[in-house]
Formats: structure tokens, C-alpha cells, sequence
């Protein structure tokens, strides 16, 4: 459970406090219900965070509860990732599982009743004419020639449907409401489909007759007692049905459905079809490549949950949809970072350094914090030897004043040890490449600066024998656009896709310190940024990192067209 503060204040709750104040209800009961097609994604994150964060404030409860009517796109595989992703973020349901499965029986029995009361009835047009008949924005539709149909016939071939008597697309059940409705959900809309040849997760092969999510979802609500039905806005348009469900059948609960502002997300896409697609086609390693705005990806990337609830409490629950900058996340997920991963170095582009100087066959234990603000976490043991790794990209052979870090001739301070001076650079004959560098140190400046000169700046290092191998994986946003798609023909998102979204770096060297690192757990980089230590191995079973964040925005410029 998160221990964050809570209660901000929108809209939803002042519709919550001012139905406890009437005395509408006793307890709060809310439920997320995601539809297990997929893997969820940050906007579901913004839901969870909204429906269970409200019922644990009001100390009511909030249901999990899956819903399974489309068992073509569902599999056992998504359910397990959905309840893991829940508990990651910091929520529980504890006993509150369900799946929309658990009410088939009872739905079918509500749309019985429907039928009985003369507001449902089969319709055996096809999807082009149901189309037709329902007319457009600005013109009616017209009724079903089936609309009419006495109660009897009605009810026969309703338990036919259930039984398996009609093929796929023949037949469908339809809520009887008007075809004349201004609002195109209530024209008579369709509430069961005939679908064959599946076997279905929960039930099995028991049904080829499957209800609809807006049949569905009011009657689960109502079941369970829900008393707020948090979704969005999308769904604005349906709560007119959803309402006349609830009215027209034998329900025990009125549950109150209010719609807020889905989040949208700059530099990536949301929809399931396109995650879908991305996954499909290869452009991802799967649904949780640490590039990917699943919560899965999230997770492997090394984001933080509380970072996650962070972002959610600051974008909060709106009624008006907005693009939120990616910046906002990444601004969380450093800030939370900057608190709490421990610091270590990695020489990513490894450069050899030689000290002249230093003691051959000789080692030196040194200490570092482990977090240069939290004395709690300890200190971690570094080790100091003749020769030592450095970033290729902390070398230049001259430079201006300000370039802060080593020169030939110049001076440095590698972190937490000594001041050490580039006497020397060692090029390859062939490529006239600098492959080592010759260094002196000064053994009077550990923990002391030089006297009488000024040192350029600071640079990580790591020692050559004792370091450890490791691949690092520098993720960057997987697309290149603010809105992928957006202006170009058919809204091929695929063009907008980042060709730097992933760079491999092998060779790369940790310090020892993190040899007892576990997977998932987090560390700054220091100089580098934040990574997560992934679950898998790269070649040879070396330990694979992924860079979670920079430590510096590094769009800000691109996006401000700098």
C-alpha cells in the first residue's frame, strides 16, 4: 500500500463528498476493469492510481475485476500481467478478483428479462445493413424489420443462440430503446453476439454467446455493488445506455458512472491496437521492451512505482483532454531517482590509463557514500589500482578552458581519490586512435586539493583487473515526434519511430561494488545517469543494465526547436 499523501482535490471527489454528505451511500466501492487484450500502459496507470487511490481514501474498497467478453483478443498470459502491474504500482484488492465471466449466467438471465419486458429482441440483419438502418449524425435510423418480433419468438431464439443453433454474424440480441436518438448509442444497440470456435479462459467452451461491454459493465457494477464507476472520457457518449441498462433491469445497486480526461502522452502512443502493432511487427522486444509505455516496460526500464503515482497526482483528473509532455514523467521518475538510487560508476566507453606512478602489483581501498545526501545507505569500497578505465569521451588531446575534464598536460580528480595529470597519449600506429594514456598521480591529494594549481574538473573511473563487464542499453523515447502519425498520410506512426530509441554499448566496465546488485534494482551512474540492472544476461552471462533517465533533460532543446 503507497503512503504518499493523498486527497488532492477534483471533481470526482467533490462528487464523492457530496454524496456522502446526502447520504447516498455508506461506502465507497470503486473497481478498475481492464480488459485483458493487452498489457496495460501509463493512461491505465492513471486509473488505477484514480480508483483505488479514491476508495482507500474513503476507506471503501476497490474491486479488480477483468472484463473477459471478447475471449478472440484474450489470453491467461495478460490476466497475470494486469494483476502483477497492479500490485507493482502498490495496490491491492485483496479478495475483490472477478472477471466479468463470474456474471454470464446472470447476464444472460438480465437480457432474458429485457426480452420478457419487451425491450429486447433477435435481429438477424448483417453488420453492413445494421449499419444502414441506423442512420448517420444528422438523419435517423430506421427500425429493424426483426424490431417487432412477439416475445415468444424472441425468447426461443434467444435460448437457440446460447445453444449454438446460429453460425458467427447471424443473429444478434438488440435493446429496444430509439432508433431517432440523437445519440447514436442508444439506436437500439446491440447487446449479445453468436462467437464460435474459441475457448475461452475462464469459461471455456460453456458459451458461444457473448454480451457486450456496455450490457456488461453496468450490470457487473451494479452486482458488486459499485457506487462511482470512474472511466473515460470515451465513454461519455455510452452513459446514457449505461444508465438505461441499470434502470431497465432487476439489478440490486445504482451505481453512478462519471467520465474524466484520459491521459495523453507526447512521444508515444497509447492505443492498444498500436502497442499491439508494435509488438507484432517487431519494431519492440515485446510488450515490456523498456521503451514502451506499458507499465511492464516501465517497470524493466527502471522506473519507479512512486514516481509512476507521482506523475499521476500531478497531471491529475481533468474533464478536458490535454497532451501531456513527456518531461513531466521523466522529471518524476529523476526526482524520485535523485533520492533514492544509490550511487556507482560505469565506464561505458572504456579508455585505458596508465599511473606511471602508482605502485605496480599494488591495490588501494577506498570509500565512497553510497548516496552523497542519505548517510543511512552506507558506503561501498572502491579500489584503486595502477591501471584504470576511463569515458573515452572525458579525453581530448587539446581543448579550450572549457571543456572540464582531461587534456594531455592537464590535470583531473578522479571521484572519491586522486588527482592524476595525462602525461602522455598512446595512439594506434594504424588508425592513429588514442588507446591508453600515460598518467602521473599526486599521492598528497586524496581528500585534498593540489597546491598551488587548479585541477580542470571531475571524472569517474573504474580499476581495469577488478571492474566487471557489462552491457548497458541507453533507451531514449521511441519516437522521434511529439504526436507519432500525426500529418503524415494515413497516420503511419511507424515513421516516426527513433532510430537512437536503443543504443547497445558492450565492453562497458561497473565498478565491484555492484556484483551483489539484484535485478530491477536501481543505481546512479554517476556523471552517466539512472539505471536498472535488467532480469536477463548478455552474452557470455555478463550483467546487462538499462539506462531508466539522463540526468539532464536532454529534449527540452529539441522540443523548444533549439
Amino acid at each position: 500500500m503507497n503512503t504518499e499523501p493523498t486527497r488532492p482535490s477534483n471533481f470526482i471527489r467533490d462528487i464523492i463528498e457530496a454524496d456522502l454528505a446526502a447520504g447516498r451511500h455508506r461506502t465507497i466501492r470503486t473497481r478498475f476493469p481492464p480488459e485483458p487484450n493487452g498489457y496495460l500502459h501509463i493512461g491505465h496507470a492513471k486509473s488505477i492510481w484514480l480508483n483505488f487511490g479514491v476508495a482507500e481514501d474513503y476507506r471503501g474498497a476497490c474491486n479488480l475485476r477483468f472484463d473477459d467478453t471478447n475471449p478472440h483478443k484474450e489470453n491467461p498470459e495478460f490476466v497475470a500481467a494486469i494483476q502483477d502491474d497492479v500490485r507493482w504500482l502498490g495496490y491491492d484488492w485483496a479478495d475483490r478478483l472477478y472477471f466479468a465471466s463470474n456474471y454470464f449466467e446472470e447476464l444472460y438471465g438480465f437480457a432474458v428479462e429485457l426480452i420478457e419486458k419487451g425491450l429486447a429482441f433477435v435481429c438477424e440483419l448483417d453488420a453492413e445493413a445494421m449499419r444502414a438502418y441506423r442512420g448517420t449524425l444528422t438523419e435517423p435510423g430506421r427500425p429493424s424489420p426483426y424490431r417487432e418480433r412477439p416475445v415468444a419468438e424472441n425468447l426461443d431464439l434467444f435460448r437457440r443462440m446460447r445453444a449454438g443453433e446460429f453460425p458467427d454474424g447471424s443473429r444478434v440480441l438488440r435493446a429496444k430503446i430509439d432508433m431517432a436518438a440523437p445519440n447514436m448509442n442508444m439506436r437500439d444497440p446491440v447487446l449479445y453476439r453468436i462467437r464460435h470456435g474459441v475457448v475461452h479462459h475462464q469459461t471455456g467452451a460453456e458459451w458461444c454467446l457473448y454480451p457486450m461491454y456496455d450490457f456488461t459493465h453496468p450490470v457487473s457494477d451494479a452486482l458488486e455493488g459499485i457506487t462511482h464507476s470512474l472511466c473515460t472520457l470515451e465513454f461519455e457518449d455510452h452513459r446514457p445506455l449505461y444508465d438505461w441498462v441499470v434502470e431497465h433491469v432487476s439489478v440490486p445497486g445504482r451505481p453512478r458512472q462519471i467520465e474524466f480526461a484520459r491521459l495523453n502522452l507526447k512521444y508515444t502512443v497509447m492505443s492498444k491496437r498500436r502497442l499491439t502493432e508494435l509488438v507484432e511487427q517487431g519494431h519492440v522486444a515485446g510488450w515490456d521492451d523498456p521503451r514502451m509505455p506499458t507499465i511492464a516496460g516501465l517497470r524493466r526500464r527502471g522506473v519507479p512505482p512512486a514516481a509512476i503515482r507521482d506523475f499521476c497526482r500531478r497531471v491529475g483528473v481533468t474533464k478536458a483532454d490535454a497532451m501531456v509532455e513527456m518531461g513531466v514523467l521523466e522529471n518524476c521518475v529523476r526526482e524520485d531517482l535523485d533520492a533514492t538510487a544509490p550511487r556507482a560508476m560505469a565506464v561505458l566507453r572504456p579508455l585505458k590509463v596508465v599511473i606511471d606512478n602508482y605502485p605496480a602489483d599494488t591495490t588501494e581501498t577506498l570509500e565512497a557514500p553510497r548516496h552523497p545526501k542519505d548517510a543511512a545507505m552506507g558506503r561501498r569500497e572502491l579500489t584503486l589500482a595502477r591501471e584504470i578505465y576511463i569515458d573515452r569521451e572525458d579525453f581530448r588531446e587539446e581543448a579550450n578552458k572549457k571543456f572540464k575534464r582531461l587534456v594531455t598536460g592537464g590535470e583531473v580528480r578522479l571521484r572519491n581519490a586522486y588527482v592524476i595529470r595525462c602525461e602522455e597519449a598512446i595512439k594506434d600506429p594504424d588508425s592513429g586512435e588514442v588507446v591508453e594514456l600515460r598518467c602521473s598521480y599526486d599521492p598528497a591529494t586524496l581528500g585534498a586539493d593540489p597546491v598551488g594549481r587548479k585541477v580542470r574538473g571531475v571524472i569517474h573511473w573504474v580499476p581495469a583487473y577488478q571492474s566487471l563487464a557489462a552491457e548497458v542499453r541507453l533507451y531514449d523515447r521511441l519516437f522521434t515526434a511529439p504526436v507519432p502519425g500525426a500529418g503524415r498520410e494515413n497516420k503511419d506512426f511507424i515513421a516516426d519511430l527513433n532510430p537512437e530509441s536503443l543504443v547497445v554499448l558492450k565492453g562497458c566496465r561497473i565498478e565491484p561494488s555492484l556484483a551483489t546488485a539484484a535485478p530491477g534494482e536501481r543505481f546512479q551512474f554517476e556523471r552517466e545517469g539512472y539505471f536498472c540492472l535488467d532480469g536477463d544476461t548478455g552474452d557470455a552471462g555478463i550483467p546487462v543494465f538499462n539506462r531508466t533517465s539522463t540526468l539532464r533533460d536532454s529534449w527540452s532543446r529539441t522540443e523548444a526547436g533549439g
